[in-house]
């Protein structure tokens, strides 16, 4: 029995991507069910759903991109989960080619983004910083740590579902979830087209938020991974001021103490840490499959 798929759309006054995007869904995937989850909208982005013949779920006032994503996953009732955000960057027409890769055993398939899809210089660059911190905390390599192009195996992104932040970037949390849980995650690039209406990011204030929530879900899974080097950079700077400090006036001063003591305190909270964590996810990680590297389909 082929299994069934969910697409689900978080929504916020999206009414005109809305208009052009949920027929080619409906093209793309005739019998799959369309779920728009409308987190208090205003723009008439629900009577555009029912327009189309498309369930909508409305929040009663505004949660968040991933509050919203969280009652589309609880309400869906497919075997498959597939999102796509309703600015309308997405193509619905590459969603059979993400789909291609759950038959060779792959838990869930992003759609990375190719550098020239990138809305502006400065969103290319911070999302290629942010790739990269997270392809150290996972020891994976992650291709685009931000794409709301996504299809996973329901069962599975459920399992994660309590880590999701209500704002932006439940991406970055379920991704990095996904890979310390030893599921397979793949990545077909994609192009994505131009944003219809005003987009909701802000630059300052939620990139900050994406390198809070890679840390405390690095923290959370990888804590050594924090841990170590900032002991290590207690240990260089304690040993350094040390050697100038004894070269200057002979001694050792209460600043080197310091910070070795500091090297020795934070190496054992990483540590402790690692053990705590290794308890909590040693069945998942038990059961779970090891990681095959980046699916790269065209």
């Amino acid at each position: 029995m082929s299994p069934t798929i969910s697409v689900i759309l978080p929504c916020r006054n999206e009414a005109a991507s809305l208009e052009a995007l949920l027929p080619r869904i409906r093209q793309a995937l005739p019998a799959a069910e369309i779920l728009v989850v409308d987190d208090a909208s205003d723009d008439g982005s629900a009577a555009v759903c029912a327009a189309n013949g498309v369930r909508c779920i409305r929040h009663p006032y505004r949660k968040g991109n991933g509050a919203a994503i969280k009652s589309g996953a609880r309400a869906a009732a497919g075997d498959i989960l597939i999102f796509v955000d309703a600015e309308g960057q997405p193509d619905p027409a590459d969603i059979p080619r993400l789909l291609e890769p759950l038959d060779d055993g792959f838990d869930m398939v992003v759609g990375a983004r190719r550098s020239a899809s990138q809305a502006t210089l400065a969103r290319g660059i911070a999302n290629r910083i942010y790739n990269r911190l997270a392809s150290y905390m996972t020891g994976q390599p992650i291709l685009d740590l931000t794409s709301g192009f996504r299809i996973v195996r329901a069962d599975l992104f459920r399992e994660f579902i309590y880590l999701l932040p209500n704002e932006f970037s439940y991406p970055t949390t379920i991704t990095m979830a996904f890979f310390r849980a030893g599921y397979h995650v793949g990545y077909v690039p994609i192009t994505a087209g131009q944003r219809i209406g005003k987009s909701h990011i802000r630059p300052l204030h939620d990139g900050l938020r994406f390198l809070l929530i890679i840390f405390k879900i690095g923290s959370l899974y990888s804590p050594l991974k924090i841990f170590v080097p900032v002991a290590f950079a207690f240990f260089l700077l304690g040993t350094g001021y040390w050697v100038y400090t004894y070269s200057v006036a002979a001694r050792l001063s209460i600043m080197t103490v310091f910070m070795l003591t500091a090297a020795v305190v934070v190496f054992l909270i990483g540590l402790v840490s690692e053990q705590i964590t290794l308890l909590m996810y040693r069945p998942m990680m038990t059961l779970s499959p090891p990681v095959p590297g980046p699916s790269n389909r065209e």
